[in-house]
C-alpha cells in the first residue's frame, strides 16, 4: 500500500502537518544511503527505490520512474537530484534540504580527507603506489560506463521515425561529444547544448514556458561572494558551476569540464587528477564529489567546500523550484527532443574522457593495469569499486617492490 498525504499541493508536496515522515527519519535514511551508496548512480537509484517504494511506500513505482526520467532530463548529477526530490516528496522543502545534505555530506567529508592524503606535496610511498594503480584503471571505468549507456540510448533513437534518420543523427551526436571531450574539453558544454538545440530544430519543436516553468534563474543569481571577488576561488566556482549546472550525463562527463582547468591552471598534475577521479569513484555518495578534490587542490579546504556548494546548489534549486512539475517535464516534447540530442553527445563525451584519462598514463605497468581493468569491467562484469581497489593493490606491490611510479 502506498501512503498518501492527507493534504497536498498539486498532488505532490504535502501540506504542513501531514508529512509522510519526520525530519529525523529523512536525515537518518538519506544519511544511510550517503554512507553506504558505493557504486555511483545505479546503486543510489536502487537504494532509493528500495527505501521509498518497496519498504516505506512513500512513492508509488510510476511516480518514482517519472522522477528518474525527469532528473535525467536536467543538467547536473541525476542521482543527487533524485535523492533530493524523494526527500522533498516525503518531508517538503525542509526534507529536501536535510535529505540532500545527508546524502551528500558523508562522501564529501571522506573525499576531502582523502584529498589531503593523496594530494599532499610529498605523499607516502604507499599512497603514491595506490594512487598510480587506481588512477590507471579509471580510463577503463569511463569506457565501461559509456558502453553501458549505449544500448538504452540506441534503442530510444531506434524507436523514432523515420528510423534511419534518427540513428544517423544519434551517431553524429555521439561523435560530436567524443571529439569535443577529447579535444576542447572546457567548451564541451556548448557542444552538448548545441546537439540538443539541433535535435529541437530538426523536429521543429518549440519550447513552451507555460508547460514547464523555467527554473534556471533560481541558481544563476550570484549566491556566493567568492564567485564575484575574482581570483582562484572565482575560478574554482566557475569549474564547479559547469559541473553542477551545465553538464548533462553527470559522472565522467564532468572530467573534460574539469581537467583543463585543474591541470592547465597548475592546481594538479595529470596523475593527481587521475587520483581525484578515482577517489570520486570509490567513495560513497555522488560521483560529482570529484569536484571537491579539484577545489581542495586549488585552494585547500575552503576551495573544496566552495566547489561542493556551487556544484550541488543547482540540484537543490531544480527540485525546490520545479519539483512539482517533474511529471510534466517527462511528457514535455521539447525536453524529450533536447535530451535526444544532448544524451548521445554526453555518452560520446564519456568515451572522449576515457581517451583523455588513458593519454596521461606515463609508466608501462599502468597500461597493463588499464587492460586488466577493462577485462574485469567489460568481460567479467565486476564492479567499479573492486576494479579500482584491484588497481590500487597492484600499485602498492609495484611501489614496495621498487618499481617506477609516475612523477
Amino acid at each position: 500500500m502506498v501512503c498518501v498525504p492527507e493534504a497536498a499541493d498539486d498532488g505532490h508536496e504535502a501540506a504542513a502537518g501531514s508529512w509522510l515522515a519526520g525530519l529525523g527519519t529523512v536525515v537518518r535514511e538519506w544519511g544511510r544511503i550517503g554512507i553506504t551508496g558505493f557504486g555511483g548512480p545505479p546503486a543510489h537509484i536502487a537504494l532509493l527505490r528500495r527505501l521509498c517504494v518497496d519498504r516505506r511506500g512513500w512513492l508509488d513505482a510510476a511516480e518514482f520512474e517519472d522522477a528518474i526520467a525527469a532528473c535525467n532530463l536536467l543538467p547536473g548529477p541525476a542521482s543527487t537530484e533524485l535523492a533530493i526530490f524523494c526527500a522533498w516528496r516525503v518531508r517538503g522543502r525542509a526534507g529536501a534540504v536535510a535529505g540532500g545534505l545527508a546524502f551528500i555530506v558523508p562522501g564529501l567529508i571522506i573525499i576531502l580527507v582523502l584529498s589531503a592524503l593523496f594530494l599532499a606535496g610529498a605523499p607516502p610511498l604507499w599512497v603514491r603506489g595506490a594512487g598510480a594503480g587506481a588512477g590507471a584503471a579509471v580510463a577503463a571505468v569511463a569506457a565501461a560506463t559509456g558502453w553501458s549507456l549505449v544500448p538504452p540510448s540506441w534503442k530510444r533513437a531506434s524507436a523514432r521515425e523515420p528510423v534511419r534518420f534518427s540513428r544517423g543523427r544519434w551517431v553524429g551526436y555521439l561523435l560530436a561529444g567524443a571529439g569535443a571531450s577529447a579535444t576542447i574539453g572546457p567548451w564541451l558544454v556548448f557542444v552538448l547544448l548545441g546537439c540538443g538545440a539541433v535535435e529541437l530544430a530538426w523536429r521543429r519543436v518549440s519550447w513552451r514556458p507555460s508547460a514547464v516553468p523555467v527554473i534556471a534563474p533560481l541558481f544563476l543569481k550570484p549566491l556566493f561572494p567568492a564567485v564575484l571577488s575574482g581570483g582562484i576561488l572565482a575560478s574554482v566556482a566557475w569549474v564547479a558551476f559547469k559541473v553542477g549546472a551545465l553538464s548533462f550525463g553527470g559522472g565522467f562527463v564532468i572530467i573534460p569540464l574539469m581537467q583543463a582547468d585543474a591541470v592547465g591552471r597548475g592546481w594538479m598534475t595529470n596523475d593527481q587528477f587521475l587520483n581525484a577521479v578515482a577517489l570520486g569513484q570509490i567513495t560513497p555518495g555522488p560521483v560529482v564529489q570529484t569536484v571537491a578534490a579539484v577545489g581542495y587542490a586549488a585552494a585547500g579546504l575552503p576551495g573544496g567546500l566552495l566547489a561542493a556548494v556551487v556544484a550541488f546548489s543547482p540540484s537543490f534549486a531544480f527540485v525546490l523550484g520545479g519539483g512539482r512539475y517533474f511529471s510534466a517535464l517527462r511528457e514535455n516534447r521539447a525536453a524529450q527532443s533536447f535530451l535526444d540530442g544532448a544524451g548521445p553527445a554526453a555518452i560520446g563525451a564519456i568515451f572522449g574522457a576515457a581517451i583523455l584519462l588513458a593519454r596521461v598514463l606515463s609508466v608501462g605497468w599502468q597500461f597493463a593495469v588499464l587492460a586488466g581493468a577493462a577485462v574485469l569491467l567489460l568481460a567479467l562484469r565486476r564492479g567499479v569499486v573492486l576494479t579500482l581497489l584491484s588497481g590500487a593493490a597492484v600499485g602498492l606491490v609495484v611501489a614496495f617492490a621498487g618499481g617506477p611510479l609516475p612523477r
